[in-house]
């Protein structure tokens, strides 16, 4: 006996519209009529409802026509013939009505001649163009706004005119405008209380303006003031005003600022997971403002199977500049590796100077003391054979990071790139000197709808001066794990000892490419290939190649994707687990 079921899906009910519209065949004046007239959940259920609906889309159907320049339209309430009621509407849109010259009529105190054409050019009201009212309140606006920009701060808007000729079917705006007098900025107030001294948020604030007292004033001054205290970080929101016109301060106007502060205090916690690299956790507490000038106090702690890590820094935002803040920091640090093991800690300073959000140049420099366990050789009785290296390592940092992707997280569209040099001298049980280049150049391009999106990557890396085994095995290049090949497990690329341990390189190549295709809204699939090579001397080789591929998903989180990835490895070395997977939060790059 068979037993067969059989399900029906169907897709919703479309909803009906309030009227239909009749009369017009121009599909975009059809589409915005049907827009404005709207949609009902049911059809009408008597020729007196019907009337209602048809009366009311009239009403509609007038207003959006006369908005867009049909002041000679008619329009008509209907309900169809038939036992069936229906609400239309009958339109005849008649010609369309077009501009003619617009012009400003000035209250007193009128601006100077240069003001005045440029708000009459700001209007860009073309004779003969459509008469729309959207055109007709826009250009308004922008007039105003080229007001503002050239200083006239309290300039303001007085009831438009507008003349509609029903003879000649033209529309002539005249906009009536006091501009107002010219402001000039003046000093900076601090209006809201704060946890940190008084004396010290106001004079860090001072620093901070854009201007100098007496400057026309200009609405981006304003806004650049409101961006540096929002990138601080330690605030919750940023208010940049000018005083009204009566606090006046020999001919300039101060400018208030109104802030609130964020809580003092804030936890960040974090996991990760690959079958490499083991799991783990990541905790961040952070200290906001607590000398006062948007300060942040960071302590770090990083426990993973291969690294441990304890990390307090102190950011001085705006030092010395603006967009320039100064990191110092130190901790201690752990790693315990295929390739090595090491202990050690050290201090550092970091200057770093941003054109932009996401365009910025960092110099710094560290001094760390490390206690370094390496392998170098394994002997006739197949136990590794190495030696422990205790060094004390200086290193200086010039990095460049250009950002023009659209998410920081979640890229679709733009490009990144990034370079860093770090000048290193080592002293203790091994004395050198090398330069460790390295640079990273990414893209994202969005296809047609219904098509994935594409991503790739290259980076490449050289330590120049150096030698195989003279840099120290924490200082080389590896290659291999979910930020770098996948498919391979951590440091897994290149060449190995005879037990596995990885030797690592002078120089590095990496390359990845992925299809990222959107699901749903939250959900999407993910194909990829990486590959990758190391060089034992500074000039990048391509001898071991390592290529690995996969599949992966993306669930958004609303601040960006967790990233779940399985890969393999295409040309395995002794030893590699066929299949790695890794789970985290961002993209892969």
């Amino acid at each position: 006996m068979a037993i067969s079921l059989g399900l029906a899906v169907s897709g919703p009910l479309r909803a009906a519209p309030n009227a239909a519209v009749e009369g017009v065949s121009d599909g975009v004046l059809r589409g915005e009529l049907e827009a404005a007239i709207g949609e009902a959940r049911s059809p009408p259920r008597s020729p007196l409802e019907a009337r209602r609906r048809a009366n009311q889309a009239v009403d509609d159907a007038t207003a959006l026509l006369r908005s867009e320049g049909y002041y000679d339209a008619v329009v008509e309430p209907d309900v169809g013939d038939g036992s069936t009621p229906r609400a239309l509407v009958k339109v005849t849109p008649g010609q369309r009505f077009h501009l003619v010259a617009a012009t400003i009529d000035w209250a007193a105190p009128q601006p100077d001649a240069a003001a005045e054409a440029a708000a009459l050019a700001a209007l860009k009201l073309s004779p003969g163009a459509p008469g729309r009212a959207a055109d007709i309140v826009g250009a308004e606006g922008r007039a105003i706004a080229t007001l503002e920009k050239r200083g006239f701060a309290d300039a303001a808007i007085h009831p438009r005119e507008i003349v509609v000729d029903h003879a000649d079917q033209t529309v002539k705006p005249t906009f009536h405008i006091a501009a107002g007098d010219r402001v000039r900025l003046g000093s900076v107030r601090l209006m809201s209380k704060s946890r940190g001294k008084a004396g010290v948020q106001q004079r860090w604030l001072a620093g901070l303006t854009p201007w100098k007292p007496g400057v026309v004033y200009d609405p981006a001054l304003l806004a650049k003031l409101q961006k540096r205290l929002l990138d601080s970080g330690a605030f919750e929101s940023a208010t940049v005003a000018l005083a009204p016109p009566s606090v006046g301060e020999g001919g300039t106007r101060r400018v208030e600022v109104t802030l609130v502060e964020r809580k003092p205090y804030s936890l960040e916690l974090g996991a990760g997971y690959s079958t490499t690299e083991g799991s783990g956790l990541d905790a961040k507490w952070t200290r906001y403002d607590r000398l006062g000038r948007g300060d942040q106090l960071i302590l770090t702690a990083r426990l993973y199977d291969i690294q441990q890590k304890l990390d307090l820094e102190q950011d001085l935002p705006d030092w010395l500049a603006p967009d320039q803040t100064l990191k110092i920091g130190g901790g201690f640090l752990g790693d315990r590796t295929a390739a090595y093991d090491d202990l050690g800690g050290g201090v550092r300073i970091d200057v770093v100077k941003k054109f932009t959000r996401t365009t910025s140049f960092t110099l710094g420099a560290a001094l760390d003391y490390a206690s370094t366990r390496e392998k170098t050789a394994i002997n006739l009785q197949a136990l590794p054979v190495g030696e422990t290296l205790n060094l004390l390592i200086a290193t200086t940092t010039a990095a460049f990071t250009l950002d023009r992707s659209n998410s920081i997280l979640n890229p679709t569209k733009g490009w990144r790139v990034e370079a860093e040099a770090d000048p290193t001298l080592i002293e203790g049980d091994r004395s050198l000197g090398y330069l460790k280049l390295m640079g990273q150049v990414s893209g994202y391009w969005p296809l047609a709808d219904g098509w994935p999106d594409l991503a790739a990557r290259v980076k490449v890396g050289s330590i120049v001066g150096g030698s195989l085994p003279g840099v120290p095995a924490d200082r080389r290049f590896y290659a291999g794990g979910g930020g770098s090949v996948r498919g391979y497990s951590y440091q897994g690329v290149g060449p190995r000892l005879s037990d596995n341990t990885p030797v690592g390189g002078l120089s590095v190549t990496e390359a990845s490419i992925e299809a990222r295709q959107p699901v749903t809204s939250r959900l999407g699939l993910v194909v990829f290939a990486d590959a990758g090579s190391l060089g034992a001397t500074s000039t990048p080789g391509y001898d071991n190649i390592a290529v690995g591929v996969g599949a992966g998903v993306r669930y958004d989180l609303g601040f960006g994707p967790l990233r779940l990835d399985i890969a393999t490895p295409l040309n395995p070395q002794r030893g590699d687990s066929p299949v790695q997977v890794y789970i985290s939060i961002g993209q892969a790059f």
